[in-house]
């Protein structure tokens, strides 16, 4: 079969599975949580439960521009899942993520709720601290590959994680932020008593909600993707060890979820530019080196 072939097939199976996938390991993550509190926990497939009911429930918004804004921060969300898994640009998936999170802020931000409005201000100073890393990162493979293309990036005759170890720590310390786990939740806890109610999606519900569940659910899937790429080179035993070390950071993200609380906005913008700059920009500059 021809390349183009396999990345249509590999956009097609990302569509489909990825959903089932990051309900998953939502499922997982509320387990493996309560088993951390000594908790019996909600069924794996409570997440699924949870979404179908949404989707079944009246209709109902503040107004049609959130539910517009709602709809393009899913849909940008897919769209960059589908340049990350049909093997585009790395560079372009990291602007496409961006506006969807550009559209999630905004749709709080139609909302007159004080509640959303904060957890707008608050979402968009996370993107502020994990924007930097994630252009690091996309720096980081094109010097090390020679190019943004993921398909040249997994096709690399060594493993990239060998010298590019700083931006994968800066990395794994801004998915706690895109993975919304303490303690970087600040805009949309998982926990309803709080300071926020439930900042962004306070006055989201019903379908709308269900959206940004399943906006969610794809975007777990291709952040992991990044890891991936830092495992998976040409060897053919390569995707199960990247495999295995995807989990591995998933699980390492709820253990500090379960294990930190909440800091101020100001500590996490603070910590996430430091690690950028010692761990992303150190890292950087050896790979310029080793040009």
């Amino acid at each position: 079969m021809s390349e183009m072939v396999l990345n249509i097939i590999s956009g097609i199976a990302y569509l489909i599975l990825a959903p089932v996938i990051g309900g998953l390991l939502a499922g997982f993550d509320r387990k493996i949580s309560a088993r951390m509190q000594r908790r019996v926990g909600p069924p794996v497939l409570q997440p699924f439960y949870d979404f179908f009911k949404l989707w079944d429930k009246q209709p109902i918004a503040v107004n049609e521009a959130q539910r517009f804004y709602v709809f393009g921060f899913l849909l940008f969300v897919i769209i960059s899942g589908l340049f990350f898994f049909t093997h585009g640009d790395i560079l372009l998936v990291v602007f496409t993520l961006t506006m969807a999170s550009v559209c999630f802020i905004v749709a709080a931000y139609s909302s007159n709720s004080p509640y959303s409005q904060v957890g707008a201000e608050r979402e968009l100073v996370q993107t502020m601290a994990y924007e930097p890393m994630l252009l690091l990162m996309a720096l980081g493979f094109y010097l090390k590959c020679g190019s943004f293309s993921i398909d040249t990036i997994l096709k690399a005759p060594s493993m990239n994680f060998i010298y590019m170890p700083g931006i994968f720590v800066g990395l794994s310390f801004i998915l706690l932020i895109k993975f919304r786990k303490s303690p970087f939740d600040l805009s949309m806890s998982h926990e309803v008593h709080q300071e926020l109610i439930r900042g962004v999606i306070t006055e989201i519900s019903g379908r709308t909600l269900a959206m940004i569940e399943l906006a969610h659910w794809y975007e777990n899937v291709f952040l992991l993707g990044f890891v991936y790429l830092f495992f998976a080179w040409s060897a053919p035993w390569s995707p199960a060890l990247a495999v295995l070390m995807c989990l591995f950071t998933y699980f390492s993200d709820v253990l500090v979820d379960n294990c930190c609380s909440r800091v101020k906005w100001e500590q996490m913008l603070s910590s996430t530019w430091l690690v950028t700059l010692v761990a992303g920009f150190v890292n950087i500059m050896f790979l310029m080196y080793m040009r």
